[in-house]
Parts: C-alpha cells; structure tokens; sequence
C-alpha cells in the first residue's frame, strides 16, 4: 500500500484460494495455508479464513481434485494494487499461466472489494452473460468485481459462506448464503471440508 491509500476507508475484501498441484514437497493444502500466512504477513494483519474444502476440478477433466478456500480481509487502497499483491504471492509461491482454468500451484482470486462494482455494470453483466464454452478461452483485459461467475461456483461460495455469509452482490442484492442456496444440492455436496477450523 502506497502513502496515499493509508487514509482511504477500509474495505471488506473476499478472495478465493484453490490450488490442485503439489510443489517442492507440498501438498495443495500446504501451499494454500503458506500463501495465506504470506498474504497476512504482508498486509501485518489477520485474515479470516474459511476451512478447507476439496472440491472436483473445474471444468471436469483438468486435472486432480482442488483445495479451495475463502478469506476475508480488510484493504485501504485500491483492488487494481490489491490484486497486484495477490499475484505477487501467487508467482512466489511457483503459479505460471498459461492457459484458462489449468491445474494450478495456487490461485488466489479477488471475489469482491466491499461494494464495488468495477469497472462498470454493463461490463460486468456482459461477463455474467457469456456463454461458458467463451468465458473458458477469453479472459478479461480489466480487473471484474464482483467477479463475474461467483454466483455460479459451489466452489467459491461454500468457503464464502464461513468467512462472508451475509455480504450481498452489489448488483444482484443477493446475499452468500442466497447465490449458494441456488446451486443444484449435487454441487453444493461435491464441495467436501477437509478441517473443523479455518
């Protein structure tokens, strides 16, 4: 956080850790707690974490089962630095890019930033609107917040629902727990909590 931001009224930020690849000797699991407990020291703050769940991989077929996980912090700058930081400790922790939704080392995405809708509505609707076979190869030239398929992924929104069960999309006025609710009670049962504890 530069100067400038230190003054900015926090906001409540939601991110979504998953990770289906081992590396240097580490299990999905261990690289999510490490590249949390890396993302606290950062930010010289607790984050509030959800318990970890394994959940299939998304799309079916790309490889081993995730670790998926929510957190929730509190951020004084902007989501453009905020997300700058998370790919930081993302590359830190061995994450490469090379297509969308790979197997992955780590992946820390940026669910919501407060009430923000970023950069605009209608750019956001037309994400939420693209047809699933087009969001898999195009990947958006701008910062999305909300992000755009959170209402569609079991995956994000049980997690979310420990951290974050009342905070309501912006646009949709929906709450965590209402978006998870309306997902099919398969995909809800497919997202499996590995601990008790966040």
């Amino acid at each position: 956080m530069d100067g400038s931001a230190e003054n900015r009224t926090a906001s409540r930020a939601l991110l979504a850790f998953g990770g289906n690849l081992a590396h240097s000797g580490q299990l999905p699991q261990e690289i999510l707690r490490r590249g949390a407990d890396m993302l606290s020291a950062r930010l010289d703050q607790p984050l509030v974490m959800s318990r970890l769940y394994a959940t299939p991989a998304f799309p079916a077929g790309a490889g081993p089962d995730f670790v998926n996980a929510a957190a929730a912090l509190d951020w004084h700058g902007s989501a453009v630095d905020l997300l700058a930081l998370l790919h930081e400790i993302e590359a830190a922790l061995g994450r490469t890019r090379r297509t969308r939704w790979e197997a992955r080392i780590m992946d820390i995405d940026l669910i919501a930033l407060g009430t923000q809708v970023h950069p605009d509505a209608q750019t956001q609707q037309n994400w939420v609107e693209m047809p699933i076979d087009h969001a898999a190869v195009q990947t958006p030239d701008q910062l999305i917040l909300p992000h755009p398929r959170m209402a569609e992924r079991s995956f994000v929104l049980v997690p979310l629902a420990d951290v974050a069960p009342d905070w309501c999309h912006p646009l949709t006025g929906l709450s965590v727990v209402q978006m998870l609710a309306a997902r099919p009670a398969a995909e809800r049962a497919s997202v499996i909590a590995l601990d008790t504890q966040g």
